[in-house]
């Protein structure tokens, strides 16, 4: 199976950026498609984007469209999550999540079958 971890969190002002990576193992990240989601304390975790295998179709949350960009570097074996325009609500553990081949119905999770360890997001003045 694949192996994915996450790396990029950290403490930033709002209104800042990071760029959180997703590196995988054991599997060609092309193969699958995947999904960033977070989860905030006393929250349900969500669904912030996904890109698809292949044809690198991206999807995004309403909440992050716009500011946030999900994007593939084949060579590396590795998914980024670049963040824009942080707000505090954006303050979570943001996950990285690997699906056979698409993104359907991303935003559930359920049909990620890989998860990373997670990486904490801290936006904060």
């Amino acid at each position: 199976q694949v192996q994915l971890v996450e790396s990029g969190g950290g403490l930033v002002q709002p209104g800042g950026s990071l760029k959180l990576s997703c590196a995988a193992s054991g599997r060609t990240l092309d193969y699958f498609g995947i999904g960033w989601f977070r989860q905030a304390p006393g929250k349900e975790r969500e669904g912030v984007s996904c890109i698809s295998s292949r044809i690198n179709s991206t999807y995004y949350s309403d909440t992050v469209k716009g500011r946030f960009t999900i994007s593939r570097d084949n060579a590396k074996n590795t998914v980024y999550l670049q963040m824009n325009s942080l707000k505090p609500e954006d303050t979570a553990v943001y996950y990285c999540a690997a699906s056979v081949g698409s993104c359907s119905t991303w935003d559930s999770g359920s049909r990620f079958r890989a998860w990373g360890q997670g990486t904490q997001v801290t936006v904060s003045s």
